[in-house]
């Protein structure tokens, strides 16, 4: 379900009735391997037995062996409530604020998005008069990622909606910031209540690039036989435990069907995508350039039926721990150096939030040992976070200390260049004014590869 991008018509291994398929291009082979094995095992005991009808509400599965839960909801609560707010936001408005030519509107209301009191999240689209509304949450912000070192497991169970052409239900994973550049995973999508599903990643540049944006590099429409009349498992496996040929694994009640690797789209342009925490998003669009494309028609069209619902057991996600890093940090911290040889200093070692961040002469005091945090592409130093104040994005926002609190404001992406990125604010940090003098307070400005905006992270 990509942000911005419109579908276009892409190579679709699976027949279907027209040439078209968007977001969708041809799979690569998938290589089995013992250890392959192994996850296939893991994912199976996730599995949650199918039926017709709606299945009893089920309990989240635990961590398997050498894994820990580091998200999870079972969406339990009264019938007719709305899903848990500290885990859940909405985002609502015109589908075609999307950019992907869905016409829904999308509301915060309990007709569209609420608990069914047996243990399951139901996002219901409905047809008043014509004009169509359903629902899309997210988790408020990016709330999960793999260590460097370690891996990262989303799965969720999912019944999927029937009603005909147009419905296009989705559980994705985004990137705060740029899209497609800080990257989406596409764990599953379906259009048109085929009974398949489909998983796609989107990364680089649009239109176009190494990862042939808006269609993304994805497995096409894939067989997901009684995925509308029983609950599914649908599960993705980020692997960094090699950290140069890291890889992207999707699943289908515990059976490995896509993947993709590193080497297909390049370092650089993975790194920027997936080496950072990304938010977990559910919603059921209508119409579209999914669902046109492969129809070949406009959907939905007047015999489509108002009411289909997408109907979720439960989400999880676990992480393994990285080699070396701690869950992804490098180590025990170090100095943060930048233009002239000063260092990324907390002033006065002061830990009290809004306290500023400067450069400062090199001095090794605690105030300049900073940790890289990998799976959240954050900085720590003295348990805080390297922070913008008040989440600004405009040239000339100071940057300072703050509680770790997994926001926007928090994410430095570092690039090629030696700069440290920020997606949401679209800026790079920098030495204010090319300042020699230590004390400068840092702050974000326009990114232009300056040598005042080039950092050396701790090795």
């Amino acid at each position: 379900m990509s942000a911005w991008a419109t579908p276009t018509a892409s190579p679709n291994p699976t027949p279907t009735p027209t040439a078209a398929a968007a977001r969708a291009s041809t799979p690569t082979a998938l290589r089995r391997s013992r250890a392959a094995s192994c996850v296939v095992a893991l994912l199976a005991a996730l599995l949650l037995v199918t039926g017709h009808g709606r299945a009893a509400a089920v309990t989240v599965p635990g961590a398997p062996a050498g894994w820990t839960t580091v998200f999870s909801d079972d969406f339990s609560g009264a019938a007719g409530s709305a899903p848990n707010g500290s885990r859940w936001t909405y985002d609502t408005g015109p589908g075609s604020n999307f950019g992907t030519g869905e016409i829904e509107t999308m509301t915060n209301s309990t007709a569209n998005v609420h608990l069914d009191g047996s243990g399951h999240l139901d996002i219901t689209a409905l047809n008043n008069g014509g004009s169509w509304t359903s629902g899309r949450i997210r988790t408020p912000n990016a709330a999960v990622g793999a260590p460097a070192g370690g891996k990262l497991q989303v799965t969720a169970s999912i019944q999927q909606p029937t009603g005909g052409l147009g419905y296009w239900p989705a559980f994705w994973m985004l990137g705060q910031g740029q899209w497609p550049e800080n990257g989406e995973i596409d764990i599953m999508e379906d259009v048109n209540a085929r009974s398949q599903v489909a998983g796609t990643i989107h990364c680089g540049t649009y239109p176009g690039g190494v990862c042939n944006e808006g269609n993304g590099i994805g497995s096409g429409l894939q067989a997901c036989n009684g995925c509308q009349s029983g609950f599914h498992t649908y599960s993705m496996i980020l692997d960094r435990t090699n950290t140069s040929a890291e890889t992207i694994t999707w699943y289908l009640d515990g059976a490995a069907y896509f993947s993709v690797n590193e080497s297909q789209v390049g370092a650089a342009t993975w790194q920027q995508a997936f080496d950072h925490n990304l938010m977990i998003i559910f919603d059921l669009a209508m119409g579209g350039g999914f669902p046109n494309g492969v129809c070949g028609c406009t959907t939905p069209t007047g015999a489509t039926s108002s009411g289909g619902t997408m109907a979720v057991g439960y989400v999880a996600a676990y992480t393994t721990t990285g080699g070396g890093g701690g869950g992804g940090g490098t180590g025990s911290g170090g100095a943060v150096v930048g233009y002239n040889g000063l260092c990324l200093d907390d002033r006065s070692a002061s830990t009290a939030d809004l306290n500023p961040v400067q450069v400062y002469t090199c001095n090794g005091t605690p105030a300049q040992q900073w940790t890289f945090v990998q799976a959240g592409t954050t900085l720590h130093v003295l348990g805080k976070c390297l922070d913008i104040n008040g989440g600004g994005t405009a040239n000339g926002t100071m940057v300072d200390l703050y509680t770790c609190n997994n926001t926007a404001a928090q994410v430095w992406i570092p690039q090629a260049n030696g700069s440290l990125y920020n997606p949401q604010s679209n800026k790079c940090l920098d030495d204010t004014g090319w300042s020699t003098t230590p004390g400068t307070q840092v702050e974000i400005w326009d990114c232009t590869g300056g040598a005042n905006q080039v950092w050396k992270l701790p090795s």
